[in-house]
């Protein structure tokens, strides 16, 4: 008896001693953060308690209502987004949000509203834009500022909203319908996920700082109303209106026009992205122009669409895979499950001529193979037995994941594909960016991304400068669909060796400078400017199945007309991201800054190094004291806590007592082990 009470004394003693450990432990974690200021890393929002029936000093959600209008003719949206911020406390705020946009868009305008007054804001250089806003924050007057952080994350930061104050804050920018596999998909996206910021990695705090935002816990959604509109109008009737993310109303004026709206206000749109699939009967999809006259310069822009599906894949030379899935925290729970779903698809349907590795990555690595290994059945059950034995947890170490995935022996013999199964959510993605494009030379790049809001940028940029596709699975139920898709992307390329030549149209200033290789699964997009009159044709040449192809497009079949002007800006967006993809292949930063400076500049809209800033000349804050405010976010839909880095901020106390009590569990396995042996 005697020894069973000096054995409890002593686990208790342990278990307060890892409860201080772990507590410590969290608290240098975040002490190291604090004396350097670079921890970046999201955070759960803490809500203060006022007394009972008091009304709120500071109103930490000055964010009441986002309202969306997209207006869709023919395959270009013209999109509205109005948020409105209100002031519920009785203390002036500045407040801070950061929200997403697509990676197709381009925003050009931007107007601020506070009672009877309306501004339209200014294109500035950056950093011009911001000094002009601290002025008017510093001197009580209102102001908003619109900066790029990412190609599609944006934060809006406006001063000295008053108590009772409400301001409007409208955005109009423009992008492209995609056409895939026949159909169309508008996407708007809704929240931003969470980034995790790798310690390896050294980064610029300026251009970084917004990913040290406060989010709320998992479920939990903010008292703001979020709705969406989507007024389409074709040419082609239109068939299969659906919403794979939203219960939508669709109400038809016609065959070709529908006003699609969300069903249940009360279901919080703002936390997944917004997914609007429509197909037009009637209208075989081929190669189009458009066309804009402006004042100034003229516009075009080409798609290319892909030839009708041939059989390649007994010519197919034999392919090597290297699959690479995020097991991190923020896959945790539905995203995780959707990916190795997809993964086990992807795997077993590999040719017994195929080699392939697996990798698993978070904080830590895990390989199946130091190399690649061929498709039997044996080494492909012991692939989709690693892939189950992980459930996600840890931070997303993607840059030695690839780094790792491209190391391996290469064979001459085999096609090397990387093919990355992410949600994408991290912030080094130059670094990725530069990873990739220094092995294009022998390896390609697919990337999968993953869950109801993942990082496009990241997806589409790995894609991008791969040579590879992207993809996106939501859900475990739609990877066997999404596997076929990209087998046959891979498998079956549509045209390659693409050129194009133009009689009687002078064309020049072309994105891309480089054309893609076209996969059949969607079109390629091309946008350039032309001088001289609008006639004669464009001939699109290249090798479909080891056959010459050859279309003609005669200018007069070009649709052209006023409704093209967005053309513009998306010509200018494309530039915009040649010019970054120059700076990251060239580490010309100086020559690429200026010239995507000049460019945003120009053409009036908002770029890493140009912003929108708007102020109202007058001094509604006399004592010129306001507390700074950032709206926290939700999580993503179906991520789960672990997605947050700074998770146990507030939680410290309950952390510690988890992993003690793990440790504790260690220690009594450890003793009952050590009994049984001396019993033996």
């Amino acid at each position: 008896m005697e020894k069973q009470k000096k054995t409890l004394c002593g686990l208790m003693a342990l278990f307060m001693l890892a409860a201080c450990a772990a507590t410590g432990s969290a608290q240098a974690a975040f002490a190291v953060g604090e004396e350097a200021d670079l921890t970046l890393a999201p955070y759960f929002y803490v809500e203060s308690v006022d007394p009972e029936g008091a009304p709120p000093a500071l109103d930490s959600f000055p964010l009441k209502a986002t309202d969306v209008t997209a207006n869709i003719n023919g395959i270009i949206a013209d999109i509205y987004v109005v948020q409105t911020y209100a002031n519920a406390g009785d203390r002036p705020i500045n407040a801070n949000y950061v929200f997403p946009a697509s990676t197709r868009a381009c925003v050009h305008g931007m107007t601020m509203e506070v009672g009877d007054t309306v501004v339209t804001a200014q294109i500035r250089e950056r950093e011009e834009a911001k000094k002009e806003f601290e002025q008017a924050k510093s001197e009580g007057k209102n102001a908003s500022l619109l900066e790029q952080q990412r190609p599609n994350v944006f934060t809006m930061s406006l001063a000295n909203i008053m108590p009772g104050d409400t301001v409007r804050i409208t955005l109009h920018y423009s992008e492209l319908i995609p056409c895939v596999e026949g159909a169309y998909r508008f996407v708007f996206p809704t929240v931003v996920g969470p980034r995790y910021a790798s310690p390896l990695v050294k980064k610029d705090t300026d251009t970084n700082q917004w990913i040290a935002s406060p989010y709320l816990r998992e479920g939990s959604l903010p008292p703001g109303e979020y709705d969406i509109t989507v007024r389409l109008s074709t040419a082609a009737p239109i068939t299969g209106l659906t919403s794979p993310s939203h219960e939508v109303d669709v109400d038809f004026a016609g065959a070709s026009s529908a006003l699609v709206t969300l069903s249940d206000p009360e279901d919080y749109a703002g936390n997944r992205d917004f997914l609007l699939d429509y197909s037009l009967t009637g209208a075989e999809i081929n190669s189009g122009l458009l066309l804009y006259e402006g004042d100034r310069e003229n516009f075009f822009l080409l798609t290319i669409q892909p030839p009708e599906r041939m059989n390649l894949q007994d010519n197919a030379p034999p392919r090597e895979y290297i699959f690479v899935l995020d097991v991190s925290g923020s896959m945790t729970g539905v995203p995780i499950a959707a990916a190795k779903e997809l993964l086990n698809d992807l795997v077993l349907h590999l040719h017994e001529s195929d080699r392939f590795n697996l990798i698993l990555f978070s904080n830590e690595l895990y390989t199946l193979s130091p190399a690649s290994l061929p498709a039997t059945e044996r080494n492909l059950a012991r692939a989709v037995e690693m892939i189950g034995r992980h459930f996600g947890g840890g931070g997303t170490e993607i840059l030695p994941a690839l780094q790792k995935a491209t190391s391996f022996p290469l064979d001459e013999e085999f096609l090397r594909s990387v093919v990355i199964l992410t949600d994408g959510f991290i912030a080094e993605e130059l670094e990725v960016f530069t990873l990739v494009r220094e092995n294009l030379g022998h390896t390609n790049f697919f990337a999968f991304g993953v869950g109801s809001a993942p990082n496009r940028h990241v997806i589409e940029g790995i894609a991008q400068a791969g040579g590879g596709e992207t993809f996106v699975v939501q859900k475990a139920s739609e990877a066997a669909a999404c596997g076929e898709l990209f087998r046959t992307c891979i498998l079956y390329p549509a045209l390659t060796d693409i050129d194009l030549s133009f009689s009687g149209f002078a064309p020049y200033d072309v994105q891309p400078s480089v054309i893609p290789t076209l996969f059949l699964h969607k079109p390629v997009e091309l946008y350039g400017k032309w001088s001289g009159s609008p006639e004669g044709s464009v001939t699109i040449s290249g090798k479909s199945g080891g056959r010459d192809f050859v279309r003609e497009i005669s200018l007069s079949e070009a649709v052209s007309g006023p409704e093209n002007q967005s053309i513009s800006y998306l010509w200018a967006r494309r530039e915009i991201d040649a010019l970054m993809e120059e700076r990251y292949t060239r580490g010309d930063f100086s020559d690429a800054k200026r010239r995507i400076t000049e460019t945003g500049l120009a053409y009036s809209i908002v770029t890493p190094y140009t912003s929108f800033i708007a102020v109202i000349d007058t001094i509604r804050n006399p004592d010129k004291e306001s507390t700074d405010v950032d709206q926290p976010l939700p999580l993503p839909l179906h991520v789960t806590n672990f997605a947050v880095g700074g998770y146990m901020r507030g939680a410290e106390p309950e952390a510690a007592i988890l992993i003690a009590g793990f440790v504790v569990f260690l220690l009594l396995q450890a003793m009952r082990r050590r009994k049984r042996k001396t019993v033996e």
